[in-house]
């Protein structure tokens, strides 16, 4: 079976590379339907071209994007592609936790037991994720993130750098939580939230 491909050729795709090779995986190269970007290098290894290659038979491929709305386009565009999900060694994740195909979990992250993370979801750089907690599909933890226990995070929310959430409380499907915000009570769908506490601001538009 040839190397892992890599969706995605801007900064996030190298922490993406680097966790797949720490892990022990081999890269075939990354695609990328930018032009300009075809031919060039990203930490030795080459864009091949563009999102076509992915209907190749036997193709293994990680998304390696950050805007989770554009992981959601591109796993659906793509419904019978073998996604892989990548644990950094340097991270902790507990025999019971539940991964989805395409997660990734970076360096320094702690998942505590019996958490449950969806399809496509970022776990980001010494994020930490306490026990039971759920991260549904397209969910994006930036690094340094931290959730504590019992912690709904529903699909494609995406929490900022430096950000948390207290117990049990649930975030809304596609919401986003500033950097260094603090949520201590649950967050409507769609919303854009700030502060200490976190509260929303306004309503980021709907697909």
């Amino acid at each position: 079976m040839s190397g892992i491909l890599v969706v995605g050729a801007g900064g996030h795709a190298k922490v993406v590379i680097a966790t797949l090779l720490a892990a022990g995986e081999t890269v075939e190269g990354l695609l990328d339907d930018q032009p300009s970007r075809w031919g060039s290098m990203v930490l030795g290894y080459p864009v091949l071209g563009s999102l076509e290659q992915l209907e190749k038979p036997d193709s293994r491929a990680i998304l390696a994007i950050g805007n989770n709305r554009v992981r959601q386009t591109l796993s659906e565009r793509y419904p019978e592609m073998a996604w892989v999900s990548a644990v950094h060694p340097n991270s902790v994740v507990h025999s019971s936790v539940r991964l989805g195909a395409g997660s990734v979990i970076f360096a320094g992250a702690v998942v505590q037991p019996d958490t449950t993370i969806g399809n496509h979801v970022i776990v980001n750089t010494a994020a930490t994720v306490d026990h039971d907690c759920v991260l549904e599909d397209y969910v994006h933890i930036a690094p340094g993130t931290h959730l504590a226990g019992q912690v709904r995070l529903e699909q494609g929310a995406f929490l900022g750098i430096g950000s948390a959430a207290a117990p049990g409380v649930r975030v809304g499907a596609w919401a986003t939580v500033g950097a260094g915000s603090v949520v201590i009570r649950d967050l409507p769908p769609h919303c854009v939230a700030v502060g200490v506490p976190a509260r929303p601001r306004q309503a980021k538009d709907q697909p």
